[in-house]
């Protein structure tokens, strides 16, 4: 972020300051980000001649030869910083074990570290980055499905406080981010699954072509890595299209409103009531599966009020189902609804600002729901979710408990 104008006037025996900031970052495709055929990444750190890197332990034990191969040819000492970061650990506690390392290292202002990982890493890292030293560079490297087409697109970095999801943060946006679909073929399941559900996300409101891509090819691009892994032709060409068109329309909501100063937030369809549930269980869900919850429910609060089809609810119903993303959950209680509601009003200016799908592809806001259409949605979904495979229960929706350190010393 630089300043490109500003002004310091007398006003009322007092004095106003008025000063503009540019925000610029790039996004920029690989197909292989540490092959040494492809100089981009090495070229953002040859005049320091060092890079300080944070990277995901699970990233690390798969690609650290190439890692360090890559800098090595080009010159360039590699200082690694191994971390795991579950969402229990996404905490001022993690971020300030990063900043002693960043400290220890003797990392100079204007050095971008580079952060490689999922949304979790690149979250707490990127908010460590934004408060250290007041604000220090990063170039990020996101190697998770909801890192490369939701987290990566996004200038918030954050970490949990407590129970509150997100309570801490900043816009600080990342000088590069390198999107490298390849790190796909060796993402767990579970983890694609996951990101699937950004990717819902944004089509059910924002983008008709990619709900019906993912309506037919869902299952697909899920078995296959989203073609990384024995995938045909026809899927990979499939994929490409899916994740650059989300990519895209991600930008075009998030660009002109990269600090939120708008409440009205397209994006934020699953994120209304998700939030208290993520962290509800002892264990929690996984980020995609708590937001499935929530954006199911809407569906069927955007149906009840015919703002939706009854069928085009039951497609969307249907497509969480067959991708093993949880539809409903024994912690979406009346009790819940009604706090986790409370708790929204107050981060989203005294109104609910629930999005919702008017049609499929399209959005809309809601502000008037009662508490009492809460609880009457809630019975009515539960009777829809009843009939559907493992009765809207998911396949592998929680987190798995860390057991390695949180963050290692480089």
């Amino acid at each position: 972020m630089t300043t490109i104008s500003s002004s310091v006037t007398r006003a009322d025996g007092g004095f106003a300051v008025e000063a503009v900031h540019r925000t610029e970052y790039r996004l920029v495709p690989v197909d292989g980000v540490f092959a040494r055929e492809n100089p981009q990444l090495a070229d953002c750190y040859r005049n320091a001649g060092r890079c300080l890197a944070v990277v995901d332990e699970n990233v690390l034990a798969l690609h650290r030869e190439a890692m360090e191969a890559y800098f090595a040819a080009a010159g360039v000492e590699l200082t690694i910083i191994p971390v795991a970061i579950a969402e229990t650990d996404k905490t001022l506690a993690t971020l300030e074990r990063l900043v002693d390392a960043f400290g220890a290292y003797g990392l100079l202002r204007t050095e971008a570290p580079l952060v490689v990982g999922g949304g979790l890493v690149t979250d707490v890292a990127g908010f460590a980055c934004a408060a250290y030293k007041r604000s220090t560079p990063y170039i990020r490297i996101p190697t998770t499905l909801i890192g490369l087409i939701d987290a990566s697109v996004s200038i918030k970095v954050a970490v949990n406080h407590g129970k509150a999801k997100n309570r801490l943060g900043a816009y600080h946006a990342s000088s590069t981010v390198f999107l490298d679909f390849g790190f796909l073929a060796t993402l767990a399941e579970d983890q694609v699954r996951n990101g699937m559900a950004e990717l819902i996300k944004i089509a059910v409101v924002a983008n008709r072509t990619v709900f019906d891509l993912l309506d037919e090819h869902g299952e697909e691009l899920l078995r296959s890595r989203f073609g990384h892994v024995d995938g045909s032709p026809e899927i990979r060409k499939v994929a490409d299209q899916v994740t650059d068109e989300a990519i895209e329309t991600m930008l075009q909501l998030e660009v002109p409103n990269l600090a939120e100063l708008d409440l009205d937030r397209v994006i934020a369809y699953g994120h209304t009531w998700s939030p208290t549930l993520e962290l509800t269980p002892e264990v929690p869900y996984f980020h995609g599966h708590a937001i499935s919850v929530d954006m199911a429910y809407s569906a069927t609060l955007a149906a009840r009020r015919g703002y939706i089809s009854v069928e085009d609810r039951d497609r969307v119903l249907a497509l969480f189902s067959r991708l093993g993303l949880t539809i409903d959950s024994p912690y979406l209680t009346p009790e819940l609804l009604v706090g986790s509601t409370r708790s929204i009003l107050q981060t989203r200016d005294g109104l609910l600002r629930a999005a919702a799908p008017k049609p499929i592809g399209e959005c809309t806001f809601m502000n008037d729901v009662s508490d009492d259409e809460l609880v009457a949605t809630l019975q009515l979904h539960r009777e829809v979710v009843a009939g559907l495979p493992r009765g809207g229960a998911g396949v592998d929706a929680f987190m798995v408990p860390r057991t390695s350190p949180v963050v290692q010393a480089p």
